[in-house]
């Protein structure tokens, strides 16, 4: 019966599990080649301890690996790249769709004040033409 992988331990744990197989290792050589005990190897296998980047890093050199394929081991380096690529284009075009749309609103604002003044300076001309006093010719 196959268990369900439900978290990001469990997903490690599979997947160091395949590539130690792979490689035809025993836990005892993996953890040599890694710098590790053989008993936390037996933790992290079995989803009781979580490694830090640097083990994660020298587990997956013991395992002529790349660190994110013990999270996913279909991925390559190129499409990783280009998945964060992906990312990056994304939030350029976030930031840049927010900096327009300010610089939409700031424009408008601007053009809003302009307005105002105008109607001020208008109204400010108007009220000074009927302050002043009207000088008709006596007759």
């Amino acid at each position: 019966m196959l268990r369900q992988i439900v978290g990001i331990r469990e997903i490690l744990a599979q997947n160091l599990k395949e590539y130690r197989y792979k490689c035809g290792y025993t836990q005892e050589k993996l953890a040599e080649r890694a710098g590790i005990s053989a008993n936390y190897l037996s933790m992290v296998e079995i989803s009781r301890k979580f490694p830090t980047p640097e083990m994660l890093d020298r587990l997956a050199q013991a395992l002529n690996i790349h660190t994110f394929q013990l999270f996913n081991p279909s991925a390559t380096p190129d499409g990783a790249l280009l998945h964060l690529e992906q990312v990056i284009i994304e939030n350029i075009e976030a930031t840049m769709k927010k900096i327009i749309k300010d610089d939409i609103i700031n424009e408008i604002n601007q053009t809003i004040i302009e307005v105002i003044k105008q109607v001020l300076l208008e109204n400010s001309k108007t009220e000074n033409r009927n302050k002043q006093p009207h000088n008709k010719l006596l007759s």
